[in-house]
């Protein structure tokens, strides 16, 4: 036995220590040793090392038998160690399951209350929608609580039974032997899937299912501003809880039409615009659309393509972004111009241009920068060019 150490000394306590001294020694130990915690060659010899001394030092009778004789006290049948089994080993179970968070080779199945699972809905809506603001009505079909027998799963008059299985803990213990001696696997019970309970007498509305599919209408109401993937919480719509928790969560996801004539850049709205040269050249008085209806335009003489006209306020009303559901103003409108050329003109169109070329002149002059560059200029990064 001269190989052994001694038990006082691998517990890191004195011969005098009280059992609680040595509880304390051996919790400290076995989480700093356990071979899925420590990664080291020698920590599986360790952590065997350390539950042999515990289980030893921790019975009043083979810690007497150890103080008497020395390790010859405790081996060959008397009182000896014969391999740690935790399933025997009350103490060390209920450390590791402290620890580790349930028992040897699995984990305790939670059965408390758990919130239900949230679920999400697609809701595509026109520009003028997204724009100005909608309350939808939207079917959604989702499982709830049976109406019948109140989730319980068990026909109104009965109840359900404590599993025979698992004696009502939802799980069931089965003892394996590895190298570091008898260790407990802790699975879910097969027979009640962990609920410790056997429905005897099913419900006929759900069959024991304790939930049931249902379609309902729900009204969304959709603030004005919101844009591709907006999310919208409807808070308690979602999935029914388990064993008494909370229901979830119901999120409309946003999609907006393409409009006919606009497109938008943020609060924005932008909108190309064309007019013939003569418009451009001489100057007009025109009439533009928006989203509120049309508005009037001064196009000044010599007016260039590319152009842009900002019309204030004309944009997309602007979401605050606290959370509070209320706008801070509008975007604007950008009108960008674009000149026609014509294609087929009359012979006194022709004439009539043709008298206006001998005054222009025939020179060309080279362009530095082309249109689409004085266009990110003028918008900035706000057209995304």
């Amino acid at each position: 036995m001269a190989d052994k150490r001694d038990y006082y000394e691998v517990l890191g306590v004195q011969r005098n220590a009280s059992k609680d001294e040595m509880k304390k020694a051996y919790r400290r130990l076995a989480r700093q040793y356990h071979p899925d915690v420590n990664k080291d060659d020698n920590s599986s010899e360790r952590f065997k090392e350390i539950n042999e001394a515990y289980e030893v030092l921790s019975d009043d009778d083979k810690r007497a038998a150890y103080d008497r004789f020395g390790h010859a006290g405790v081996q060959n049948g008397g009182a000896g160690f014969s391999g740690f089994d935790a399933a025997g080993f009350g103490g060390f179970a209920d450390i590791f399951e402290e620890f580790f968070g349930g028992g040897l080779g699995g984990r305790r199945q939670r059965r408390g209350p758990r919130r239900g699972a949230d679920l999400r809905y697609d809701l595509t809506i026109s520009f003028e929608e997204a724009v100005f603001g909608i309350e939808k009505d939207i079917e959604i079909t989702r499982a709830e609580i049976c109406h019948g027998c109140n989730g319980s799963g068990s026909e109104p008059g009965t109840a359900p039974e404590r599993c025979t299985t698992c004696n009502g803990s939802g799980e069931v213990r089965r003892v394996q032997q590895s190298i570091l001696g008898s260790f407990v696997n802790v699975a879910t019970c097969p027979n009640c899937q962990g609920t410790g309970e056997v429905i005897t007498t099913p419900c006929k509305v759900c069959h024991g299912r304790k939930q049931v599919q249902r379609t309902r209408t729900i009204k969304v109401k959709i603030p004005a501003g919101v844009d591709n993937d907006t999310q919208i919480r409807l808070t308690g719509e979602g999935g029914p809880g388990v064993h008494g928790g909370p229901p979830g969560n119901l999120y409309v996801v946003i999609q907006v039409k393409r409009h006919e004539f606009f497109q938008r850049r943020g609060d924005d709205i932008f909108l190309d615009l064309q007019i013939n040269v003569a418009q451009a050249a001489l100057g007009d008085e025109v009439t533009v659309p928006t989203i509120d209806g049309e508005e009037h335009l001064t196009i000044p003489a010599g007016t260039q393509a590319g152009a842009v006209f900002k019309l204030r306020g004309k944009g997309v009303p602007r979401l605050d972004r606290s959370g509070r559901g209320s706008h801070i103003g509008r975007g604007d409108e950008h009108v960008i111009i674009q000149v026609a050329i014509p294609k087929n003109l009359t012979d006194e169109q022709k004439r009539l241009f043709k008298e206006l070329s001998g005054t222009l002149g025939k020179a060309v002059v080279p362009q530095q920068r082309g249109f689409f560059d004085q266009l990110k200029e003028t918008l900035g990064d706000v057209f995304g060019l």
